[in-house]
């Protein structure tokens, strides 16, 4: 298993470049929850974009230059995500392994193992 906290220092050193990033272009003001909020939703329909029509099997066999272009596109969704937890002052790690606990409980293993439905459609399952 790897170091929970060598992920945290790897988010920590991203938000730390992506600030200073944003202070050596003064865009600072233009990145605001907002608009930092509809630019991430705005690079995830482009991922999205890569995968639409494709049948399963196509989706999980990506022709390489594909794959590079959503590598990119993947990495500017992050990019927006840990500088919108920056801006709102979240803890991004925190906050994922908080919200993995949360999982865990509404979708216990035994009960949802090999299942795809909503917590609420399984047996005891937590409505959080």
């Amino acid at each position: 298993m790897k170091n929970v906290d060598a992920g945290a220092d790897t988010l920590i050193d991203l938000r730390d470049r992506l600030r200073a990033f944003a202070d050596e272009r003064d865009w600072a003001q233009f990145h605001t929850p907002k608009n930092l909020a509809m630019a991430l939703v705005g690079e995830a329909a482009e991922v999205v974009e890569h995968f639409q029509w494709l049948t399963p099997e196509a989706s999980a066999a990506l022709p390489e230059t594909t794959r590079v272009e959503v590598s990119h596109e993947l990495a500017d969704v992050l990019l927006y995500l840990v500088r919108l937890a920056d801006r709102l002052d979240i803890d991004l790690g925190e906050a994922a392994l908080e919200k993995l606990a949360i999982n865990a409980r509404k979708y216990p293993a035994e009960q949802a193992y090999g299942r795809a439905d909503k917590y609420t459609r399984l047996e005891g399952g937590k409505n959080e």
